[in-house]
């Protein structure tokens, strides 16, 4: 069966699935992590200049690498880049940012899943309960004037209560776009894939800290939650940091099912785990979440790291990467996004439209592409004008020609060839997917 093309007709029910949220005082939760961006404003040519003062080898990255110099710097984005890719790695030095205004402007933006995601919807009128690592004033400006509140003292409040005299912690971002000319030497790459790079200058979040007040006003108004959608363990580098953290909140899980069996437990992966800590992460959540959700890279990393190798392009390949990762880890499905296509596969949940989530997450985040910013539902309307992606349609239609061993409902995306804005598309699909929760 064809592909039958919803996007509209669930837009149109946003306000009554708003309406219904706020009259039942039910909220999707949305935690960990909060952090300024700082976006560098990319220009190909710059960064040329770039490469022919610091990069003294082949684009290069191995596993854990971090940035730690200017010659770091070249040969790690320059690899990103050259390859279409995006991902996370760390930062050690503060002398790097302040060397790349040299050559590049920056300009300040909301960072973390959990945060923007917050934001995404809090634009369309969402009530949110978030939980923040960065109460700086410059992050907490990016949250306010929207129905967003977190906990302080065992109550919840506007965000702007919340707010310390902490400096911000740092993410800086590089966006890089396809069809660029990178020269590395006496070579030239064409970059194949719009996409980007996060580099984290943070100590904090490689402890990741949770406050026990906001878990313990969850376990008192566990009802009131129609979601919890989990996100930062990837900042966690320490395998004792990670296992005191997972621990705590593995506790904090089995309470709120029991006060709750109706919520929905939604984790959202990262393309940088430590090695050392995912094994530990990925066998411990499993336990205790229904839903996994990743991006076609993070899909690749973790099932070929797990001796399966998955080829992104090739829809038959990538059932067979879900299926061997719902051997693994034994959640009720996974949800796969991509620029071409979102994607459910496993166990159909009661009560859940779960084609809902995927399209709505598809259409906030090609918004957020075309646009540059968290779109209202006007803004998503101007996006329906978007051509559905040729990719998209194709693999749904190989989809329903195949025997699966789960269930599957694949959409294909509103298709943009080269997205005005590549930083938290994945953070604005997960918070369109909590709508099919509410």
């Amino acid at each position: 069966m064809a592909y039958i093309d919803k996007y509209r007709n669930y837009l149109e029910s946003v306000p009554d699935v708003i309406e219904r949220c706020r009259a039942s005082k039910k909220r999707p939760v949305l935690a960990y992590t909060s952090n300024l961006d700082a976006i560098v404003k990319w220009d190909v040519d710059s960064f040329n200049r770039l490469l022919e003062r610091y990069l003294e080898e082949e684009p290069c990255c191995e596993e854990g690498e971090a940035v730690g110099s200017m010659q770091d710097f070249a040969k790690i984005v320059s690899y990103y880049a050259v390859n279409g890719l995006g991902g996370e790695v760390e930062i050690t030095s503060g002398g790097v940012i302040e060397r790349l205004k040299d050559y590049f402007d920056i300009y300040y933006g909301l960072g973390g899943t959990c945060a923007q995601g917050a934001a995404a919807l809090g634009t369309l009128g969402v009530p949110v309960l978030i939980h923040i690592t960065d109460r700086s004033r410059e992050v907490a400006k990016w949250l306010e004037d929207k129905r967003i509140e977190s906990v302080k003292g065992h109550r919840s409040v506007p965000i702007k209560e919340c707010v310390t005299g902490e400096k911000p912690l740092i993410h800086l971002i590089m966006q890089y776009d396809k069809g660029d000319v990178i020269r590395c030497g006496d070579r030239e790459y064409e970059v194949p894939v719009s996409n980007r790079l996060i580099m984290g200058y943070d100590k904090v979040h490689k402890v990741m800290p949770v406050r026990q007040d906001f878990l313990e006003y969850l376990e008192e108004h566990a009802q009131m939650m129609c979601s919890y959608d989990i996100s930062g363990f990837n900042a966690i580098v320490e395998p004792e940091v990670l296992k005191e953290r997972v621990g705590q909140l593995a506790k904090h899980y089995r309470t709120l099912r029991l006060r709750n069996p109706q919520l929905k437990i939604y984790f959202e992966s990262a393309h940088f785990i430590s090695a050392g800590c995912r094994d530990l992460l990925y066998d411990t959540l499993a336990g205790h979440m229904d839903i996994m959700g990743m991006n076609e890279e993070e899909l690749v990393d973790l099932a070929g790291k797990k001796a399966c190798p998955v080829d992104k392009d090739d829809i038959r390949s990538v059932i067979k990467g879900l299926d061997y990762m719902l051997e693994l880890y034994p959640v009720k499905g996974i949800v796969m996004h991509s620029k071409d296509y979102a994607l459910y596969y496993g166990k159909m949940m009661e009560g859940v439209d779960v084609e809902m989530g995927l399209t709505l997450g598809s259409l906030m985040s090609g918004t957020r592409a075309r646009i540059g910013r968290y779109g209202t539902i006007d803004d998503c309307r101007e996006s329906l004008k978007l051509p559905l992606s040729p990719t998209g349609i194709r693999f749904a239609q190989a989809l329903d020609e195949m025997e699966l061993q789960h269930e599957a409902v694949l959409v294909p995306s509103r298709y943009m060839e080269k997205p005005r804005y590549t930083i938290g598309l994945g953070d604005t699909f997960v918070a369109g997917m909590q709508l099919c929760f509410m």
